[in-house]
């Protein structure tokens, strides 16, 4: 599933999928739920349509973002001693924590994924807690088989979101 598209569910029924501004105009009016289809979070929609914020002058945003990071001394020594930094050194391992864990990362999303969509539209159908349970115990077959007389826009979304 791309991560720029998404899936609206009036009740158990799915009625549109793609990018948000089709979603938007496809749902105007109704009482619908639309998810992302990269997280499985849900998305609020503004009732007055997309607003584009105005872009302001001066130079554009790089994406870089400051926050806080809690190390003991010793991190923080070996940091200060790397070329170009503690800023460059911290990029240098997540950049390589990333490239090692990608399957991993993305088998434990697509489960979450999968769990959160299910919490917000199945947690009332049959076998629910079951399924959740074979869902992270990486259980397949018993993820489908609990999840096979459920409404066939729900299974087939969760299955596609948690593979």
């Amino acid at each position: 599933m791309s991560s720029e598209n998404f899936t609206a569910f009036e009740g158990l029924h799915r009625i549109a999928s793609g990018p948000l501004a089709e979603i938007e105009a496809a749902v105007r009016g109704r009482t619908v739920l639309v998810f992302d289809d990269r997280t499985g979070r849900v998305v609020d929609l503004d009732p007055r349509g997309s607003v584009e914020p105005p872009r302001g002058r001066g130079r554009p945003k790089l994406g870089v973002v400051a926050r806080e990071v809690t190390l003991l001394p010793r991190h923080w020594d070996w940091l200060a001693r790397q070329p170009g930094g503690a800023s460059v050194a911290l990029r240098k391992l997540v950049e390589a924590a990333q490239r090692n864990a990608g399957d991993a990362d993305r088998l434990r999303e697509a489960r979450e994924a999968a769990y959160r969509f299910m919490t917000a539209l199945a947690g009332d159908l049959p076998g629910y807690e079951a399924a959740i349970r074979a869902l992270f115990a990486g259980d397949a077959a018993g993820f489908a088989a609990r999840i096979a007389d459920w409404p066939a826009d729900i299974r087939d979304y969760a299955t596609a979101l948690a593979s």
